[in-house]
């Protein structure tokens, strides 16, 4: 069997930056083993398999090196740019089956503009148990962290400047003490999602950094799903003033990314959140299996 695979780095418009995602084009119906091989081939955080849906436009499936997961921000946008790059769809409204539901989507070239879903909030950690996964103190939090997800949970945890973020280190012993006590076991990772309310860059207003275990890559160059779920904390926190804002990620890494965010609906009922992003094809080929 081949396959068309394009490799796109998204939430950036020049090659290197942002996250990378490979695209395998009409492998929706490979087996997981084989997903999570070719992930692990790439050394990449994520990969999407594409195929024909019942219910949308497009069938997409989201791998990590270590199982299926329902949704991701990045992969998405690299996903709908590959299929622009090949003619395979045309500028305009599209939506895509995931496994958090149907997510709408607007294509204009090498942009792309994502609705997720309303977020759902979630358990409110230690803010000592999460500060440790980190390599910090409860004092460097800000606000209490909250499990929340727009497809995809994360424990959102604002810091309180970027030095500490700078400083974040991730704590495999600790991690293993703050997933115990959220109940969370087997692959049902909730990494936190550092943030702070300070761009990376003079464009930016917020600047974030997610950290994993193995046998992901020690470090998420920009991360869409989380960013939806800061932005529905931030919010409904009124932690922000604005519902439009820029978010900034991978400066660190040498990957800089951003991506413009609109959290829709009042700060008590949030319908959804749009994060828009630019992705370039870095490179396109074959997969033989």
């Amino acid at each position: 069997m081949s396959f068309d695979v394009d490799w796109v780095d998204a939430f950036t418009d020049c090659p290197f930056g942002g996250n990378g995602c490979a695209v395998v084009h009409r492998g929706a119906g490979l087996d997981d083993a084989t997903c999570m091989a070719f992930v692990r081939e790439t050394s990449l955080v994520e990969c999407t398999f594409t195929g024909p849906s019942d219910v949308a436009d497009i069938r997409v499936r989201y791998f990590l090196a270590s199982r299926e997961i329902p949704f991701a921000g990045h992969p998405t946008v690299a996903t709908v740019a590959a299929m622009r790059h090949r003619g395979l769809i045309p500028d305009g409204a599209l939506t895509l089956e995931t496994g958090a539901g149907v997510v709408p989507v607007e294509v204009s070239g090498m942009s792309v503009r994502m609705t997720q879903v309303a977020p759902t909030f979630g358990a409110k950690p230690d803010p000592a148990l999460v500060a440790a996964v980190g390599g910090l103190t409860a004092h460097d939090i800000t606000h209490p962290p909250r499990v929340t997800s727009t497809g995809l949970p994360f424990t959102i945890t604002v810091l309180k400047d970027r030095a500490t973020l700078e400083r974040v280190r991730f704590d495999m012993d600790a991690f293993r003490l703050y997933l115990d006590a959220l109940g969370v076991h087997g692959t049902d990772v909730m990494e936190p999602f550092w943030c702070t309310r300070e761009g990376a860059t003079d464009a930016g207003d917020t600047f974030a950094r997610l950290l994993m275990a193995p046998p992901s890559p020690a470090e998420d160059p920009f991360t869409g799903s989380a960013t939806g779920a800061m932005a529905a904390y931030l919010w409904s926190e009124a932690l922000i003033e604005s519902p439009t804002f820029v978010a900034e990620q991978g400066h660190g890494l040498g990957r800089p990314g951003q991506a413009r965010v609109e959290v829709l609906g009042p700060r008590d009922a949030i319908a959804g959140v749009v994060v828009e992003g630019q992705a370039h094809v870095l490179m396109s080929g074959t997969l033989h299996l």
